[in-house]
């Protein structure tokens, strides 16, 4: 593979790759660096905080008004500490195409939940079905917990079917919008009716409150019940091309090219392998065309860890992990609503513009940034919420250079230029870059990265 061609892949599938680590792989075939990032991504590693906090807690404590005053509390700092944990992960992965997968996921089976038993148990269930079955996947999502209460499938019961989940089902999680009718969305709620969870977590169907008659639900006839109704969706080709245009939207380019997601569709339809599909999308040779190279508007969480990648740091005063990540507008396990985070352009406004260009300098170089105090983080997502906000505060940061210069060998600023920025750079830049050639080799990163350029990936 050409040097080029593999920085685009650890853009998509990871958050860059340093010369060090390019230099280990450069003489391998395509086949045997997929070989190899597919080898270590079959392992799946629960990401796990410390919840014992909860041990032992039963009903009866919940019901003591104060005594569920200070769980939540308890757990909403748990939430706090979980999304510096994923954090932590997607800097540090070892199964490196199963984190980016489960990030994709977790913006396609849009959930959110207080509880951190629950929110943990939810993110785990993404990243270990990230890379299997789809089918296996969608029956698992829809018995989870989380999505049992965030989408009001626990009041879903056969005296008063509830459409939420039913409808969300198909129009964001499977078909896409307009590929079933109302009365699909009926049949099918009147299946998944009883559907809720023990105090622990774990699924039960009560009996009582499922919907035992005949449902009819795209031309089929049966007493059908939840899994059953998943698998006549699967049945349609529809929901394959739905999945393969998300994750060629995602991994390849935001302009959609219908012959190569169709082509997908065929490698992915009927078996819902994911694997398979993302080694056909990886494998493919349209994958690596200029016209998908140094395009792809970085996700905040993908600028963000893509820097750390770059340079490793640490953040003195963790909470302010949060803050930027609100600031740059996507906070982990804190999606906006149910059809989740806009991507693409989406992700750039005026505001937000000015902190993703200010981010290196910031990070890097203990600079100034500056905010609003009128935003406020969702469910008291941190404590920064209930005060009033400086409009400037300094963000400190330990900075690893030293690691920087193990994987940046090179004095030469114009290798430095092609190791760092994989788009097309225009000439205004280049100029600016050209009378910046006498700075330091540290200080000329930090311009690189501060580029609109390096927004793209």
């Amino acid at each position: 593979m050409e040097v080029k061609d593999i920085q685009h892949l650890y853009n998509r599938i990871g958050f860059g790759i340093t010369p060090k680590q390019l230099h280990n792989i450069k003489d391998l075939s395509k086949r045997q660096i997929l070989d190899t990032l597919f080898l270590a991504s079959s392992k799946y590693t629960p990401l796990k905080i410390d919840t014992s906090f909860l041990r032992g807690i039963t009903r009866d404590d919940v019901k003591s008004k104060s005594r569920r005053s200070e769980l939540v509390k308890i757990s909403r700092k748990k939430i706090r500490e979980f999304n510096h944990a994923w954090l932590e992960r997607l800097c540090y992965p070892n199964e490196l195409l199963r984190e980016k997968m489960t990030l994709f996921w977790a913006n396609h089976f849009v959930c959110q939940d207080k509880n951190i038993l629950f929110a943990e148990q939810y993110n785990n269930t993404l990243r270990e079905h990230a890379l299997g079955n789809f089918r296996t996947f969608v029956k698992a999502i829809s018995k989870e917990p989380t999505m049992l209460k965030y989408l009001n499938n626990k009041q879903n019961r056969k005296k008063s079917p509830n459409e939420n989940f039913a409808r969300e089902l198909m129009e964001l999680f499977t078909l896409g919008q307009g590929n079933y009718s109302e009365k699909d969305i009926k049949e099918s709620a009147r299946a998944f009716t009883g559907y809720n969870h023990k105090f622990s977590g774990e699924f039960i169907l009560r009996r009582r409150q499922h919907d035992y008659g005949e449902k009819t639900f795209f031309g089929k006839t049966g007493n059908f019940n939840g899994d059953d109704i998943i698998d006549i969706i699967l049945d349609q080709k529809q929901c394959a091309l739905f999945i393969c245009k998300k994750i060629y939207k995602y991994f390849v380019n935001e302009t959609i090219n219908s012959k190569h997601v169709e082509e997908m569709a065929n490698a992915f339809y009927p078996s819902y392998d994911i694997q398979e599909l993302m080694r056909h999308v990886l494998n493919s040779d349209w994958f690596y065309h200029t016209v998908n190279i140094g395009i792809k508007i970085k996700s905040p969480i993908e600028l963000l860890i893509g820097l750390h990648t770059t340079i490793p740091f640490v953040l003195e005063k963790q909470k302010q992990e949060l803050l930027i990540q609100r600031l740059l507008g996507q906070l982990l396990l804190f999606p906006p609503n149910v059809a989740g985070w806009k991507t693409g352009k989406a992700w750039i406004d005026s505001n937000t513009i000015v902190t993703r260009l200010r981010l290196p300098s910031v990070l890097l170089n203990n600079a100034e940034i500056s905010y609003s105090d009128k935003g406020h983080l969702k469910d008291d997502a941190n404590n920064l919420a209930k005060r009033r906000l400086r409009r400037k505060a300094f963000i400190k940061t330990k900075t690893d250079w030293n690691t920087f210069n193990k994987n940046y060998p090179t004095n030469n600023k114009q290798e430095l230029i092609h190791q760092l920025i994989t788009s097309p750079i225009n000439n205004g830049t280049l100029e600016f870059l050209e009378r910046s050639k006498h700075v330091s080799k540290r200080d000329f990163c930090i311009q690189l990265l501060s580029l609109p350029e390096y927004q793209l990936c």
